[in-house]
């Protein structure tokens, strides 16, 4: 079985709904994990667009990149810049893949106004991870 690990700065917000997503579109036919290069916990308003999915992410944690050194994954998805950049060597064949998504935690405004922005973000990585499936997991 396939092998696959997302990875955010702050494995928060935008690796945790690419992991959730992965997890419903591959089913059984990867593992799916996400991690940090740092943890700053699952952010509640993560939580709250995909349970708008129908997906639960309140029993996810937030993962330091380290807890996986001895894990050989087969791909590595950095959804954002900083990571793509910090993200340590793995002694591994990882095929990498790379998207910068907006990052919806730093979204300002009114309350409904953020929400906007994590749907919008929300929707992006969707897309991303269905296709990700599709040519990579099928």
């Amino acid at each position: 079985m396939k092998k696959v690990l997302v990875l955010c700065t702050g494995n928060s917000c935008r690796s945790q709904i690419a992991e959730g997503y992965l997890r419903y579109f591959g089913g059984d036919k990867a593992h799916i994990y996400s991690a940090g290069i740092e943890t700053h916990g699952v952010n509640p308003r993560a939580v709250q667009v995909m349970k708008e999915e129908g997906i639960d992410l309140s029993g996810h944690t937030s993962n330091h990149i380290d807890e996986y050194t001895g894990v050989d994954f087969d791909y590595v998805i950095t959804v954002c810049d900083n990571a793509k950049e910090s993200c340590p060597y793995f002694p591994t064949g990882a095929q990498k893949f790379h998207y910068n998504f907006p990052d919806p935690a730093k979204a300002q405004g009114s309350a409904e106004e953020i929400m906007h922005q994590f749907r919008a973000v929300r929707q992006l990585i969707r897309d991303y991870c269905s296709d990700f499936v599709s040519k990579n997991l099928a």
